[in-house]
């Protein structure tokens, strides 16, 4: 192990970091945003939108995603009416390729979780907020998409994490992320061991403090679930002999 090679090459490591904290974070963000509505269509069962946004998440559930960053990045440059369009201003750069992918991988299956959540929720937790003069909108907007939030947090975690490692796909279509960095480095210096090792440290580090966020996102807001469960093993104890 010659750890002077990740010393001297610090820079070209921290903006590897870098594209890879911003392409996840960003992809995220946009995956998030796009999957609430497509949640709630899929919740609703809106005919027609229904069946095309369960195609969409089979299809990018059900394929690997460094596929999918191929077919974004050289399938679509194969179409002459594409390079010909304002898409290819879009589709030529690497980045916002494995952006468009990275975002609409996470969206397929958060859209799914988000789903699930919805399908799950309680309906006399829905009758009691109409009950309460609520109309179906604002039931919606204050219990139901809140509380299937919540509930997501766990899955979502997961997620998070699945993508994060996934980054390190970016680096086959020419994207210099944190593994991309590694993977110069050892070509440059014929040392596999010591790059590789130093880019898994900081993977398990972030892994780490992501973890960690997440577990006090469960305990500040699913803390009510665990009360909840008491209460009812206190009263189911209570009605025994």
């Amino acid at each position: 192990m010659n750890f002077s090679i990740v010393i001297d090459n610090i820079p070209l490591l921290l903006d590897g970091l870098w594209v890879t904290l911003h392409l996840i974070s960003l992809s995220l963000v946009l995956g998030f945003m796009l999957a609430l509505p497509l949640a709630l269509i899929r919740h609703f069962k809106v005919p027609v939108a229904n069946q095309l946004i369960w195609g969409f998440t089979y299809f990018f559930r059900s394929t690997p995603l460094i596929l999918q960053i191929y077919l974004i990045y050289y399938g679509t440059g194969q179409f002459s009416w594409i390079r010909d369009s304002w898409m290819w201003v879009i589709l030529e750069k690497a980045y916002l390729c494995g952006l468009i992918a990275f975002t609409l991988n996470t969206a397929a299956y958060t859209t799914e979780i988000f789903r699930n959540a919805l399908d799950t929720m309680r309906k006399n937790e829905i009758e009691a907020a109409i009950a309460f003069g609520m109309s179906t909108w604002k039931a919606y907007t204050r219990i139901v998409i809140p509380n299937s939030l919540r509930r997501s947090i766990p899955p979502y975690s997961n997620e998070v994490i699945f993508l994060l490692h996934s980054s390190s796909i970016a680096s086959a279509i020419t994207i210099t992320e944190l593994t991309g960095a590694a993977r110069y480095l050892y070509s440059k210096y014929y040392d596999p061991f010591t790059p590789f090792l130093a880019v898994s440290l900081v993977y398990l580090v972030i892994v780490f403090l992501l973890t960690y966020i997440f577990k006090l996102l469960e305990r500040r807001f699913l803390s009510y679930l665990s009360i909840n469960h008491e209460s009812t093993k206190k009263l189911g104890d209570f009605g025994n002999p």
